[in-house]
């Protein structure tokens, strides 16, 4: 109960017993002192003048101190939250001299603000002009690109980035890049990027698709990591082999039409026995010439595939010290340590491709019986119009049977994976093992790849210009950080509200629309929400209706809670929950989650419960009160709907925050204590 219902009971309590006792004191006196009215009247009021004047005590002090302190805390109240909000409580009774001190107090204020803006605005114009350039150019840009944070959350993506993923749940502001994409040898790359912001490609799976990746530091950063993509599955040039097949198979058809003839004319003669010599050499002269023209334009084909192979791998110019460098420290946390020799040399290769089949080659040389030791070198030799690449190791020689049963080795487990033996046939490449002749007890398996016809070693990155531009998502603490003890206005925050067909959840009554929007390192994002009707399969009343106007044809062709909760779920991601009244929210979540043997397992803030918390003494917290109280709007038509419910619940979460600080609630778990001990105070 708040403190000021406590005294009001109290000085109900006092005026009536004291009336009450007045009164019983008066009547048992009064029979003995029925000739004298005089004593009687005295008698009468001072027995009664203590009710009487706790009675006018009380009201006197709520009309001059009790009252006028009431409001004055609800006008401060508003102003922590909310400076600008007007003086609907001036001062009243004996805190009416303070009006001038108040109003001093309040312009002062404002007067700070605005300076602060100010200051803030004229700091902030330059870094304005930069982001505007920066998004036109980025929304222009054809190419996908996400740029994350040290701890792989996503700080941009562009229109191109968006239009790629198309809509998938892992795309968005603060969202981990292993929900976008789960690829392992992705997050490896990320750890072992070199620090002067040159790039590594790489080629994943995803879903059923190849994409190559350009992967890179951003340099005097905090460690963030910028992306492009690009779709790999459907690399090659319709025009190489679409020419070559326009000839090639009218020939093939042509071909095979000869031999059907000449074999049916064989079949139906030999049964009737009436095959003229003549006729048997035409027809075996024409089967021979058909079939050489067969053979050679089956011959064609297969050349016009494998080139067609070949053409599917970009061979671009590389360094073969960036191949150590992105290869040797994946080998060292597998316990394999690769020491290039050497002179270093250009070579053209597919990276990625190349990348993986050394990764892969040096996993079965390590697991084989032929090699002793875990140490291996890698050389780079010069040959004629090719590069030789031998790894090197002390062992025995591979024989021809192990390179054969190698090559047919796959990459992944991916259906689209490709063989050892077809990157090599990517590179125009084959390879072969023979014994060291320079060093005894050593064995050498040799890759001959295109050389390319660059000489001098990669010019030096010189240093970028001192530009910073500062994401706010970075400056969150990791992910794996002790979510407890992170602070409130750095937290991911996912406000959400439900309407439902009624308030019995756990009987009948269902969900019909499911509203969130995210609050991420203090800022209500606009663009990014979550608003979805729900087919709740039965009847809406006509009194659920009244409140949130939606009717059955409404949520007719709307998708059922069991396609909408997973998705939802997938949308939360790793936030915190907020929500108004939460309890009825997340009884309606759960009703739902439990019949689809789904958890939701994440922390929950109300704001009702913060509400009573910081103003013990109000007595309405409801969320329409709220917003008056802090002058919050509706904007026509939201209310009573899920997401317009849950943007007023998030705005009114953001004046609270300063308010909490204020009085020492900083961290999550500061908060969630508080509130669960409101929750002890107010349960039957």
């Amino acid at each position: 109960m708040p403190k000021y219902q406590r005294l009001l009971g109290l000085w109900l309590i006092l005026t009536g017993l004291s009336f009450f006792i007045g009164l019983a004191l008066a009547l048992a006196l009064d029979t003995r002192l029925s000739e004298d009215w005089l004593l009687r009247v005295t008698l009468w009021g001072s027995l009664m003048a203590p009710s009487l004047i706790c009675l006018l005590l009380g009201w006197w002090l709520e009309w001059r101190l009790f009252g006028p302190l009431r409001r004055l805390g609800v006008l401060f109240s508003r102003w922590s939250a909310h400076p600008d909000a007007p003086t609907d409580y001036p001062p009243e009774g004996w805190l009416s001299s303070l009006q001038e001190d108040i109003q001093r107090i309040r312009l002062g204020w404002q007067q700070d603000r605005v300076a602060l803006k100010t200051a803030h605005f004229e700091g902030a114009k330059q870094a304005a002009r930069i982001k505007f350039e920066l998004e036109a150019v980025i929304q222009v840009l054809q190419v996908p690109l996400l740029l994350y944070d040290q701890h792989q959350r996503l700080l941009l993506f562009n229109p191109a980035a968006e239009a790629f993923f198309q809509q998938q749940a892992g795309l968005g502001l603060g969202r981990q890049l292993k929900e976008l994409l789960p690829a392992s040898s992705l997050a490896d790359a990320l750890h072992h990027l070199p620090k002067d912001g040159s790039a590594r490609q790489l080629l994943i799976p995803h879903q059923q698709r190849w994409y190559l990746c350009d992967v890179r530091r951003v340099l005097a950063s905090r460690g963030e990591v910028l992306i492009t993509l690009e779709d790999a599955t459907e690399q090659q040039d319709e025009q190489r082999w679409r020419q070559p097949l326009a000839s090639l198979l009218p020939a093939l058809r042509g071909h095979a039409a000869n031999l059907a003839t000449a074999a049916e004319v064989f079949m139906h003669d030999s049964a009737n026995q009436d095959l003229k010599p003549e006729l048997i050499t035409r027809l075996q002269q024409g089967i021979h010439q058909d079939s050489q023209a067969l053979s050679q334009c089956i011959q064609e084909l297969g050349q016009v595939f494998e080139k067609l192979y070949l053409h599917q791998g970009r061979l671009r110019d590389t360094w073969s010290n960036d191949l150590w460098a992105a290869l040797c420290p994946s080998l060292k946390e597998q316990g394999i340590q690769l020491t290039p020799i050497g002179i270093p040399l250009w070579l053209k290769a597919d990276t990625p491709s190349l990348l993986a089949l050394l990764h892969q080659l040096m996993r079965l040389l390590h697991a084989s019986d032929l090699s002793r030791s875990a140490d291996y070198e890698v050389e780079m030799q010069l040959g004629n119009q090719r590069v030789y690449l031998d790894l090197i190791w002390q062992g025995e020689a591979l024989s021809l049977d192990q390179l054969n049963r190698w090559a047919e080795v796959t990459l992944h487990d991916d259906p689209l994976a490709p063989r050892l033996g077809d990157l090599l046939r990517r590179h125009s490449s084959d390879w072969w093992s023979l014994q060291d002749t320079q060093r005894a007890g050593h064995a050498r398996l040799r890759l001959p790849l295109p050389s390319a016809s660059r000489v001098y070693p990669p010019s030096q990155i010189s240093p970028p210009r001192p530009e910073f531009h500062d994401f706010s998502i970075a400056d969150l603490p990791a992910p794996q950080a002790n979510l407890a003890a992170c602070p409130l206005n750095q937290l991911n925050l996912l406000v959400f509200d439900t309407e439902t067909t009624g308030l019995d959840l756990r009987g009948q009554d269902r969900v019909i629309s499911l509203g969130a929007c995210r609050i991420l390192n203090g800022r209500l994002l606009a663009q990014e929400s979550f608003d979805q009707k729900i087919n709740p399969e039965r009847p809406i009343p006509a009194s659920s209706t009244q409140i949130h106007g939606l009717t059955d044809a409404d949520v007719a062709q709307s998708p059922p809670m069991a396609v909408v909760l997973p998705r939802f779920m997938d949308y939360i991601g790793d936030a915190v929950l907020v929500a108004h009244n939460a309890a009825f929210d997340l009884l309606a979540l759960e009703t739902a989650a439990t019949a689809l043997h789904l958890q939701i397992q994440r922390p929950v803030l109300d704001t009702l419960l913060l509400s009573r918390a910081l103003d013990p003494d109000q007595e309405q917290h409801s969320l329409d009160a709220l917003a008056e109280r802090y002058g919050l709007r509706f904007p026509p038509g939201t209310r009573h709907t899920a997401l317009g419910d849950a943007r007023v619940t998030a705005e009114l979460l953001l004046l609270f925050l300063p308010r909490l600080e204020a009085r020492g609630i900083i961290t999550l778990a500061q908060a969630l204590a508080l509130q669960n001990s409101v929750q002890q105070q107010v349960a039957p």
